[in-house]
């Protein structure tokens, strides 16, 4: 245990921390805000594959060593939410779909684009000129998250991509990329800006509890490496 907060953390401390649990344990030393390190960890130690007691504990133990007291329930939280968010991630790449809004993975998503590419190159058709993306986002105007409860959001992004199916009712493949944006595969036709501006006009009549939804077509890149990467960023908003 430090003697005096508000410094770095001695080596023979640093030594002996939990793995992965660095950041916190700086962080308590330094006397700095705690909670975007337990965020960090909580994630990193989910992608290792512990269990959430497994979690807690490392996150009790560097607490004593450093500042000889239990962690605050501040700490606990964010931990927890970041470790049950990462694993939910997880889970969900391992499913087709989404459990919540049927959508599917971001992994279903990356794999049907694969076949797009594939299916390029077997006719000679660039996928520039064969495909595309449409991408819904809910917003808010002013800057910021987006308010309200989680589940209150995506149960409004349910409401919006039945209406995006309403639009996309043939072979397109609709998923998710992250809590307040989905995505369709779509075949490049001559109708598609019509179809999109269609589904403008619908989902502006839903009730989404002052949230807007914004739509736009994303053009494909030439190769599947780039199209994976350009999923990834707008997942990540």
């Amino acid at each position: 245990m430090l003697d005096e907060p508000g410094g770095e953390l001695p080596p023979e401390v640093r030594r002996v921390l939990p793995a992965r649990f660095e950041a916190v344990g700086e962080a308590l030393a330094s006397s700095a805000d705690t909670l975007a390190s337990c965020s960090v960890v909580g994630r990193d130690v989910a992608r290792d594959g512990a269990a959430l007691g497994e979690a807690l504990t490392g996150l009790r133990t560097t607490y004593h060593l450093v500042v000889g007291r239990e962690p605050d329930f501040a700490a606990t939280e964010a931990l927890s939410v970041a470790w049950s968010e990462a694993t939910l991630e997880f889970l969900h790449d391992l499913s087709c779909e989404d459990p919540l809004t049927g959508l599917a993975s971001l992994a279903h998503v990356r794999t049907r684009l694969d076949e797009v590419y594939r299916e390029a190159e077997l006719t000679g058709v660039p996928v520039l000129r064969s495909h595309a993306l449409v991408v819904v986002e809910m917003t808010v105007t002013s800057a910021g998250p987006l308010p309200g409860h989680r589940f209150a959001r995506a149960l409004n992004l349910v409401q919006v991509t039945e209406t995006v199916r309403m639009v996309f009712a043939g072979e397109e493949t609709l998923g998710r990329l992250g809590a307040d944006r989905a995505v369709v595969v779509v075949r490049r036709t001559p109708d598609l800006g019509s179809s999109v501006a269609t589904l403008r006009e619908l989902v502006g009549d839903l009730d989404l509890g002052g949230l807007h939804v914004r739509l736009w077509i994303e053009g494909l890149p030439t190769s599947a490496e780039s199209a994976t990467r350009l999923l990834d960023d707008l997942a990540r908003g």
